[in-house]
């Protein structure tokens, strides 16, 4: 099932001020709220659907990549998803929770700007990773996967990612009983003013390790090379940055995965260059093949063809072969390879050759003399292009 548009899933227009694409999510996520809605698929569906729409269209880089690739621009093809469709619950709570406010029925779930687990914890998410990938213009043209290797931490194998011996049990931290937080009451001029802050004992973690893990030494998490599978779509471009969610570090003794951070490098082609979706191709034609036509080979990204040019081809011309360059990222058809003839000159010439040319040079076929039609090179080239 096709995505919908999420400034349609917000219920806003493309022009819409960040506040009021604020005020529209609100809105949304407290209608579609799961505890509103308990045990209601549709409604957590939904709930969803417009954390990732806000998730996408609050950030300024991924709007704007938004606004000019869709859907596909944002990496949902690179796996895993790049918003709320791709997280669960808690990914979303951990990101949007603090757009409730205080005020909200729902803020007692939020803390420090995350869900809260037991005990008022938020949950926290590990930092996200960055690479390039080198794609050359036949993988772009498809589209292609790869099979990366990336260094990243996840959780521990001995302890099961809770920092502890052989994972057995963490104590409730006895300073803050497993909140996280620890809360002073101070009398003021307005009344009891009542401050949180983080546990000093436990480090917000509620809980304390009696006896580190051997392995990790109390992380509860390792550095390790994983082999991860990446679906690229066809016409991404140079610098263009996909995403998948969950594929980045885990934070120290547990939490939300961060996301992996794909950024593309459009290796250069040595024939072919691109122009959006089109490709472009200089054609040095032989002054012979120009007069008498001729066929001949020309490269695409899938491999050579062969064209035909006719006679008379004038150096300037374009050959316009449809569908031979780049699908577009959204689906919307494909490309066409576009030959430039360039008729070349010989810089030098042997004594034969030089005495045919001249004994041509007087042919009446030979003189120079305006295309029929009256159009110039600018012209045709515009008319091209319309």
């Amino acid at each position: 099932m096709a995505k919908r548009d999420f400034y349609e899933v917000l219920g806003v227009d493309k022009n819409a001020q960040p506040e009021e694409m604020k005020k529209a999510y609100r809105k949304m996520a407290i209608k579609y709220h799961p505890d509103k809605n308990p045990d209601d698929k549709e409604a957590e569906g939904k709930f969803k659907e417009v954390a990732e729409a806000y998730g996408v269209l609050s950030d300024p880089q991924k709007k704007a990549r938004y606004d000019q690739f869709g859907h596909a621009g944002m990496g949902g093809a690179a796996g895993g998803g790049y918003g709320g469709g791709g997280m669960n619950m808690e990914d979303i709570f951990s990101q949007f929770g603090d757009i409730f406010g205080d005020s909200s029925p729902f803020s007692s779930i939020f803390g420090n700007g995350g869900r809260q687990g037991r005990g008022g914890r938020a949950v926290r998410k590990g930092s996200d990773l960055r690479i390039k990938l080198k794609l050359n213009l036949t993988e772009i043209a498809d589209g292609v996967e790869k099979k990366i290797k990336v260094k990243r931490y996840d959780a521990c194998n001995t302890c099961g990612g809770n920092g502890a011996k052989n994972g057995t049990s963490k104590s409730t931290c006895g300073t803050c009983q497993g909140a996280g937080q620890v809360k002073r009451v101070q009398q003021t001029m307005l009344g009891q003013m009542v401050t949180a802050s983080t546990c000093p004992t436990c480090n917000g973690e509620g809980s304390t390790i009696e006896e580190r893990c051997d392995v990790c030494f109390g992380e509860g998490r390792q550095l390790a090379e994983d082999v991860i599978s990446i679906k690229i779509p066809a016409g991404v471009a140079d610098s263009m940055q996909l995403s998948m969610s969950g594929k980045g570090n885990v934070p120290v003794r547990g939490g939300v995965p961060g996301d992996l951070l794909i950024v593309i490098e459009e290796e250069e082609h040595p024939d072919l260059k691109r122009d959006g979706n089109n490709l472009i191709y200089d054609l040095q034609l032989n002054f012979v093949d120009a007069v008498l036509g001729n066929s001949i080979e020309v490269p695409t990204v899938s491999g050579k063809v062969r064209i035909s040019i006719k006679a008379g081809t004038q150096s300037g011309e374009i050959l316009r072969l449809k569908g031979k360059g780049i699908k577009d990222i959204n689906g919307y058809g494909v490309g066409d390879l576009l030959v430039y003839a360039s008729v070349y000159t010989p810089t030098a010439v042997s004594s034969d050759e030089r005495t045919i040319l001249e004994g041509l040079k007087e042919s009446p076929n030979f003189v120079p003399k305006k295309i029929s039609g009256g159009k110039n090179i600018f012209d045709k080239v515009k008319d091209f292009f319309h």
